[in-house]
């Protein structure tokens, strides 16, 4: 097994102390003891023995000193700094983590959820709901000849509109409703625990606040928008795909009768 640096030079540091520890503990054996324990060597005196082994001990002493400062003080500053700047870039990491995460869930125009972020909270709205035995409404929204906005007016009038939209949807629904920009210029709220009746009354007050929505346009042009709805209570039994598909038959039919419409 391979040693770190930082760990041979501690084990260094704990010899030099061990070993001063031992000179210091067998001169003073010398010095008190008077049965002859620690012996002498012979041609020493025993002053002139204990004095050599108390320098022995500080020669270990200063050297376990100088390794201390000299060696294993700055091993452990510059592993202080990697940690540290290790802690930092895990913080960034996982920052921009969070931040793609909620990047990846939300639509760039509007600052709105999006398509993906729709779809699982519209199963999990369902799972839930489904266990509580509680109503899950739905409405699809599509703005009435966008593309025509588009094609007069530039896509930036019609990044305008797709925005005051979206505020306007915040706007009226609940702060529990999951509002979404499905893509282009369609929209959706999954309304829980709201049945036929209170699902056509908000479908209605938010087909009239985008009709009343007026923009005007940089050659003072005056633009006005609606929106056609397809509404859906959950059954209780079908499929998240099932029900959306049910939602957007309607929009089409909404579409079908003259668009600036709610249809259920």
């Amino acid at each position: 097994m391979r040693f770190h640096k930082s760990e041979s030079a501690f084990f260094v540091f704990m010899a030099l102390i061990l070993g001063a520890g031992l000179l210091t503990v067998y001169a003073y054996g010398i010095i008190l003891d008077p049965n002859g324990y620690f012996a002498v060597p012979r041609g020493f005196e025993a002053a002139s023995f204990v004095g050599q082994l108390m320098f022995a001990s500080g020669v270990l002493l200063a050297t376990a000193l100088f390794f201390g400062m000299f060696l294993i003080y700055p091993l452990i500053r510059t592993q202080a700094r990697e940690g540290y700047a290790l802690r930092e870039m895990t913080e960034s990491l996982s920052a921009r983590s969070e931040t793609l995460e909620h990047a990846a869930l939300t639509d760039s125009l509007t600052g709105m959820q999006n398509r993906r972020y729709f779809d699982d909270a519209l199963r999990e709205y369902l799972d839930e709901f489904r266990r509580v035995d509680k109503p899950v409404g739905l409405m699809i929204l599509d703005l009435d000849h966008f593309k025509q906005v588009n094609d007069t007016h530039g896509h930036d009038v019609g990044d305008r509109v797709l925005k005051e939209v979206a505020n306007c949807l915040r706007d009226l629904t609940r702060f529990h409703d999951v509002v979404a920009r499905l893509g282009g210029e369609e929209f959706a709220v999954v309304a829980p625990n709201m049945a036929d009746d209170a699902l056509i009354k908000l479908a209605e007050r938010i087909r009239k606040a985008v009709a009343a929505l007026t923009l005007t346009t940089s050659g003072n042009v005056r633009l006005k928008v609606t929106t056609s709805i397809g509404l859906a209570v959950w059954d209780r039994k079908e499929t998240a795909d099932e029900f959306f598909r049910r939602a957007d038959k309607q929009l089409y039919q909404a579409k079908r009768q003259g668009r600036n419409r709610v249809c259920a």
